[in-house]
């Protein structure tokens, strides 16, 4: 009997107009050795962008790149078509906000005081703290189901409250284009699934730009509209999850053995991975997965 293979199921979105983020020719190196060598990349505007890859591959090199918190060696990051280098800081941190992979907050700040650091790009010494920054603030809160622990200090936090207070303060930031380096990092599948839920709504809701690091390609494939394979500082692979999360594609990336298989919830591509004590036997696919979308 025949059976009905599961679609994905895409929200679908207007043309969002917003800053477009590129890079052409970029070489980045750390202590002389590089990282990153000869990258262009198109960051799509008002979409959600996934780089996935193995361990020092360079992607979160390139995120710090992307966030002018690294200097390329050769290339530029560009903003508008404008380099990066070249933006003032404060105009910067209104249009660009990055979440790093572990940050810190001072002992005994509280989640609103937190949130509230978001507003800093707005103010100068001639406009301070302002009835715009208390609503984008609140605005915040409620966005992240933080409203209740607002005078809560962030160091008692569970790590999922921990990691939407500070996808909160970025929230309050206002930035159209959000990087985001590892965000489920340390939560429990639960929160992981939390966290991802979040930055799927600001996406939708508000048409931000999200490009993040992920170490999970199936959560990779539910949540990115884009995704980014990168191999040794290069991008080997990029596009819909569709396409670029094949069995050939993982094994060159991850040096894993793989089969592909719709997944039943989302209709994107699952990722079963193979192992020695279970092969299948069958020989690697080279065909995109049977839940390509239509």
């Amino acid at each position: 009997m025949p059976t009905t293979e599961p679609r994905v199921q895409r929200t679908t979105k207007s043309p969002v107009s917003g800053p477009e983020l590129g890079a052409r020719g970029l070489r980045l190196a750390y202590d002389g050795r590089t990282v990153v060598e000869n990258l262009d990349l198109t960051v799509p505007t008002g979409r959600i962008t996934a780089i996935v890859g193995a361990n020092a591959c360079g992607k979160s090199t390139l995120l710090r790149a992307l966030a002018r918190l690294l200097t390329p060696r050769q290339g530029v990051v560009e903003l508008d078509g404008v380099a990066l280098r070249e933006v003032p800081t404060r105009e910067l941190a209104r249009k660009l906000g990055i979440l790093p992979q572990t940050p810190v907050a001072p002992e005994g700040l509280t989640v609103s005081d937190l949130v509230g650091r978001g507003r800093s790009p707005h103010q100068t010494w001639w406009r301070q703290w302002s009835a715009a920054d208390e609503e984008a603030v609140r605005g915040a809160l409620t966005a992240t189901g933080l409203t209740d622990l607002a005078d809560r200090p962030v160091d008692e936090l569970s790590g999922g409250q921990r990691q939407r207070a500070w996808i909160a303060m970025a929230v309050a930031q206002g930035t159209p284009v959000l990087l985001l380096d590892e965000p489920t990092t340390y939560l429990d599948l639960a929160h992981q699934i939390d966290v991802l839920d979040l930055i799927t709504d600001l996406n939708r809701r508000e048409g931000r730009t999200v490009v993040m690091v992920l170490h999970d390609l199936n959560q990779a494939c539910r949540y990115a509209d884009h995704v980014i394979a990168m191999k040794a500082g290069r991008i080997v692979a990029e596009g819909p999850p569709a396409e670029v999360v094949t069995e050939r594609t993982v094994d060159d990336v991850f040096g894993l053995r793989c089969r592909i298989a719709p997944d039943p919830v989302s209709g994107t591509p699952l990722v079963i991975p193979l192992g020695r004590h279970h092969d299948d036997g069958a020989g690697l696919a080279d065909a995109v997965p049977a839940a390509a979308v239509d």
